[in-house]
């Protein structure tokens, strides 16, 4: 998943704290296993970018 475009749907959201720690944390591309840690210390857990997810909003073939 592209970082960017996680930040983008963040701050459509007006999740802007998580969207400045996301953009901070993480790599350019996202690996959702091995960045696990580092997307649940932005508060981004599975359950969570699931829900964010479920409107297609990221990613159409992201398995999670």
């Amino acid at each position: 998943m592209s970082k960017q475009e996680l930040v983008k749907v963040l701050r459509a959201e007006g999740d802007n704290d998580r969207a400045d720690a996301v953009d901070a944390q993480l790599p350019d591309e996202i690996d959702t296993d091995a960045h696990a840690d580092a997307l649940e210390a932005a508060g981004l857990d599975r359950s969570t970018l699931r829900a964010k997810l479920a409107g297609g909003a990221i990613g159409g073939n992201l398995q999670i």
